[in-house]
């Protein structure tokens, strides 16, 4: 067990009733805990000098006592906040502990400025133009020197600040003390906007579509359709705050691409006799269409900048195809981004490029996509992505097949009205994150506090999210008409509908997500708990009881509410930064600076990719609405099979896989590998080079692949890194 500094005294009767009701700032009415009172003092008693904190540590307990002692004397046995710490403040005067109080009292109005601060827009602004790292290097993918993103950062802020103000006053408190994450409070709930989606490409297509004052007409060939989809993902993204996916892009651009070939079938009946070589040219002609769409594509999309200041977050699933026009497309994809981008071959970031594994396509060397499937682990070698998804597990966690909505949020099954699978055209409406590691920090080593303080902080997550869905269901079709009027989310609504046509009868899925399920399972059972059944189990009761309750809102409230494993980027510092204010330094738990995300195994004891995934295996099947799983290689280029071998593996086990190999390139040495992180950046470990201008630095963020080289990074993630974590989510 774990117990930070605060918790070794045993400073209560354990037999003690407790009688005393706390009337929260936000109206909650909560039972007395003298645990806090304890830990406050505590951590005032920290910042005063050696000598004088030593003879505070040793009254300590006494001094607890005491002013529970008069609280529980009093007739008011609800009492208020303030009531309480007036109490504090007199037993600490009473004790003579003088310089305790000064510190105590600074402390508790420093918590009341920077609470009033987060929604002070005159605050927001001027922290902006001070440039906090906290606000500027939040997102590994946006650069805050660009004019369009310092104005992105700058409705930013007053969004967030405003968001504040409009949220429930106990989800308000929740969020502002790190109990709980309000995600994208910069865009909601001061915009009604939806979150991620898979964008219904086949329908908008087919049909033709509206963005500004065009009316656009089914495209006629595969050029044309992949500059459409270009700019479909251009409008989506600026009108959600969140990433957008394309499903089965293969067997979607297909029917396009047999229009070039149709047409350059005609055109060699002009000037060619013989019927098989008409064809073949057909064909190659036809094939490089096909590439070329796919490399302007691909181009577009990491040109493209969204009203958020930043390249849409797209992601491209595909693999499934068996005809040749999609195989064809299968392999322009993978050939483009094995290429690279420019003169100098960089990895492109964007779109994050998922292929699909099914047994009897391309899994086993008989498959006919085999060979498609050896390209993209070359792709995969060079590039990092694609990751993968196997569609017969994936099929059985979540209900049916389809790609990811962004990085990781997954659509569960859902039929309409006639009976018929619908995937694209579905969305997520957000995302609340429970901070798991400090409710086992607060439950002090007590089991059954545990679980008494995670079902309060669930009630809080659950009216947090009803409030998002609320919230968004007053957007107006005609707020963003790409989504709404014009087919990306299947259905073509009216300006006078209700958006919740869209979402309603479980259509859209609303997260709860949670991070650090190996700091919670560390504070009960210590830090190498990963081979101990009982903590295992218990990890994986943490993620059945948070499914059982959003299985149970879901039927009270008619949308899909899921368990989310949160890609979070700059959260894993921010709930660890919170704690350690709040608890102190903890070895294995806050003394790291940032917490493990999701599920995933402690990447410091560096397991292979097989202790790993037979780890992790058994925690999607609680968390469906959004998962991946990783795992780190040294440099794959000459080992491909090694890389296939943890596919195989992983195919009847998990079902998404991403992979984190070394693919910095230095254009001054040639190297290509792992570049040395540091303070400053990163470092070729050949020449010392770390210009962004000649190096090529990619890690994976967020789920997402980001470049960290031109901008400085969160604090404490270059020690992830050091320590082989190449991303925020493990």
């Amino acid at each position: 067990m774990i117990k930070n500094n605060a918790k070794d005294c045993d400073y209560s009767n354990k037999n003690d009733v407790y009688t005393i009701h706390v009337i929260k700032r936000d109206g909650r009415e909560t039972v007395f805990e003298e645990e806090k009172i304890y830990l406050s003092i505590f951590n005032a008693n920290e910042k005063l000098p050696i000598q004088s904190k030593n003879i505070i540590n040793n009254n300590l307990p006494d001094i607890v006592r005491q002013i529970k002692n008069n609280l529980i004397a009093g007739d008011n046995k609800k009492l208020k906040v303030s009531t309480i710490r007036e109490t504090v403040l007199n037993v600490l005067m009473e004790k003579k502990a003088l310089s305790l109080a000064d510190v105590y009292t600074d402390f508790q109005v420093q918590k009341s400025i920077i609470r009033k601060n987060e929604t002070d827009i005159n605050h927001a602004i001027h922290t902006l133009l001070k440039k906090d790292p906290s606000l500027v290097n939040e997102n590994a993918n946006k650069d805050s020197e660009i004019f369009n993103t310092q104005r992105d950062l700058t409705a930013g802020v007053v969004g967030k600040s405003i968001g504040l103000k409009l949220l429930p006053e106990h989800v308000r408190n929740a969020h502002q003390k790190g109990d709980i994450h309000y995600h994208d409070l910069d865009y909601h709930p001061y915009s009604p906007m939806t979150n991620c989606c898979l964008i219904d490409f086949k329908h908008m297509l087919s049909e033709g579509f509206k963005i500004g004052n065009a009316e656009v007409e089914s495209p006629k060939s595969i050029q044309t359709a992949a500059a459409q989809m270009a700019q479909i993902i251009a409008n989506v993204a600026s009108s959600q705050y969140g990433g957008c996916s394309a499903d089965r892009i293969d067997e979607v651009l297909a029917p396009y691409a047999k229009l070039n070939f149709k047409k350059h079938l005609a055109e060699a009946v002009k000037w060619i006799d013989d019927s098989e070589k008409r064809e073949q040219f057909a064909l190659q002609a036809t094939k490089k269409d096909i590439y070329d769409a796919m490399q302007s594509l691909e181009y577009e999309i990491n040109t493209l900048f969204s009203s958020q200041g930043q390249t849409p977050f797209t992601t491209l699933g595909f693999g499934l195809g068996t005809d040749w026009y999609a195989k064809e497309i299968q392999q322009a994809i993978l050939s483009v981004r094995i290429k690279g981008l420019g003169k100098e071959k960089r990895t492109a970031i964007f779109p994050k490029l998922v292929f699909t594994l099914k047994r009897g396509i391309n899994v086993d060397e008989t498959d006919p996509n085999y060979d498609i499937k050896k390209l993209a682990i070359a792709c995969a070698t060079q590039r990092m992505y694609p990751d993968v998804l196997m569609y017969d597990k994936l099929k059985e966690l979540t209900g049916s097949f389809k790609a990811p909505m962004g990085c990781r949020s997954f659509l569960q099954g859902w039929k309409d009205e006639k009976g018929q699978e619908v995937n694209s055209g579905r969305m997520n409406l957000g995302v609340v994150t429970l901070n798991l590691p400090r409710i086992a920090l607060e439950s002090n080593n007590d089991m059954d506090k545990f679980w008494t303080i995670l079902e309060e902080r669930l009630s809080i997550c659950k009216d947090a999210l009803v409030y998002r869905i609320n919230r968004t269901k007053e957007a107006l079709p005609s707020s963003a008409p790409i989504l709404y009027q014009y087919g990306a989310f299947g259905k073509r609504l009216d300006k006078n509908d209700s958006v919740n046509e869209a979402f309603k009868n479980k259509r859209a899925t609303i997260s709860l997500g949670y991070l650090g399920l190996y700091e919670v399972a560390t504070v009960f059972y210590g830090a190498d708990w990963e081979n101990n059944p009982l903590a295992k189990n218990f990890t994986l009761a943490i993620l059945k009881q948070l499914k059982e309750h959003a299985d149970l809102w879901g039927n009270i409230y008619g949308y899909h509410f899921s368990v989310y494993s949160t890609p979070s980027e700059s959260l894993t510092d921010r709930f660890c930064r919170l704690d350690t204010d709040k608890f102190g330094i903890i070895p294995d738990i806050t003394e790291k600076e940032y917490y493990t995300n999701s599920f995933h195994y402690d990447v410091r004891k560096k397991p292979t990719p097989f202790e790993k995934l037979d780890f992790e295996k058994d925690y999607p099947k609680y968390t469906s609405g959004g998962f991946i799983h990783y795992c780190e290689y040294p440099n794959m280029r000459q080992n491909p099979k090694a890389l296939e071998a943890v596919w195989d593996f992983a195919y009847d086990r998990i079902g998404y896989l991403g992979t984190n190999t070394p693919i910095d390139h230095c254009y001054q040495c040639g190297f290509t590998g792992d570049f040395d992180p540091t303070e400053r950046g990163f470092k070729c470990p050949e020449c010392g080079n770390c210009d962004p201008k000649t190096c090529d630095v990619v890690k994976r963020t967020c789920g997402y692949l980001g470049n960290p080289q031109a901008r400085p990074m969160v604090k404490g993630r270059h020690k992830e890194i050091t320590s082989r974590v190449k991303h925020i989510d493990q």
